[in-house]
């Protein structure tokens, strides 16, 4: 019986170093998906046996669940921690990966999903993705998706439900000039606080002001010029829902510079119960989504679809509830 090859052979064969073939079979990054391919080709063919890792690779099989997220900030971070709660006891290990938006802020996914799936990762949860139409050798699970059509399954919060209860708590307040600092109009979630808002103000007799409404896409600068056309006006509002926290957070920042104070002078509702929320200057009332449970709820319909398993739903929304804190109170 001859000698079992050697790492050394493998590359000879792949024409690559035995460093590629290291990183190629332990999934690692820094080699190009065909040089994968090769690596792996050649380990079948030679019968390479480097560790389980190895063999995992050459069966099409990582352990691993790739989350994909546009950027590392507060939401997605959350999301993060309860997809990690929620495999921590299972096999798979976890990778959060942020694929570069420079060339384009549309279209991300698809870049990474090229990159990652059928070599590296065994199932995939986008967050907050701009587009839900995609496809890959991998099971696919979208939270908060794009505003088109879904046909990957999804999971959510009541987006409409929790913009219409914190409008209609600052109606119950007094206020009827209420401004709206808008999110990303591509995401289903953010048209469903637009809807939410305006439901609340038609619920309370209020006529919709188009005036009132200020575009951040969830962008510190662009909603800092916003909240500041919005509220430099020469009749200004006395309350503001934001669609995240982070865009109430520089609401309230702006209307310190304007010389208003909150509550005093103006309101303030988010949307999410970020961590920041509660410990800010002027801990902030907001619309609490369960963003850990939304993580937790992928991980375990990514597993069930990979696992070959047909989940109950595969389109879930969960509950939102708002959270009263020092940020509101009765118009001046």
């Amino acid at each position: 019986m001859g000698q079992r090859p050697t790492i050394n052979d493998v590359a000879r064969a792949a024409g690559v170093s035995a460093a590629t073939v290291s990183k190629a079979v332990n999934g690692r990054y820094g080699v190009a998906a065909r040089t994968v391919e090769r690596v792996l080709h050649v380990v079948e063919e030679l019968g390479y046996e480097s560790s389980l890792v190895a063999s995992s690779m050459r069966s099409r099989q990582t352990g691993v669940i790739g989350v994909l997220v546009a950027d590392f900030e507060p939401f997605s971070a959350e999301i993060l921690k309860g997809v990690g709660a929620a495999l921590s006891d299972s096999r798979y290990d976890l990778l959060a990966y942020s694929g570069s938006r420079q060339l384009s802020p549309e279209g991300w996914e698809r870049r990474s999903l090229s990159r990652l799936s059928g070599t590296l990762i065994d199932g995939v949860i986008m967050v907050t993705p701009t587009v839900v139409n995609v496809s890959a050798d991998v099971p696919i699970v979208a939270i908060d998706p794009h505003t088109g059509r879904a046909d990957l399954p999804t999971i959510e919060s009541d987006s409409f439900g929790g913009a219409r209860n914190a409008v209609t708590f600052l109606v119950g307040l007094g206020h009827r000039r209420i401004g709206f600092v808008a999110g990303r109009p591509d995401l289903r979630s953010s048209a469903a606080r637009d809807a939410g808002y305006r439901r609340a103000l038609a619920e309370a007799g209020i006529p919709f002001n188009p005036a009132l409404i200020a575009v951040g896409n969830y962008e510190p600068e662009s909603t800092r010029e916003a909240a500041r056309r919005l509220l430099a006006r020469a009749d200004p509002p006395t309350a503001v829902f934001a669609a995240n926290d982070l865009s109430a957070i520089v609401v309230i920042e702006v209307a310190a510079e304007l010389g208003l104070r909150v509550p005093q002078d103006l309101s303030v509702v988010g949307f999410d119960d970020i961590p920041e929320a509660s410990r800010f200057t002027t801990p902030l009332t907001t619309v609490r989504q369960p963003m850990g449970q939304l993580g937790a709820a992928a991980a375990e319909m990514v597993v069930a679809l990979m696992n070959g398993e047909t989940p109950e739903a595969t389109h879930v929304r969960m509950s939102t509830r708002l959270i009263r804190r020092a940020s509101t109170a009765p118009p001046a």
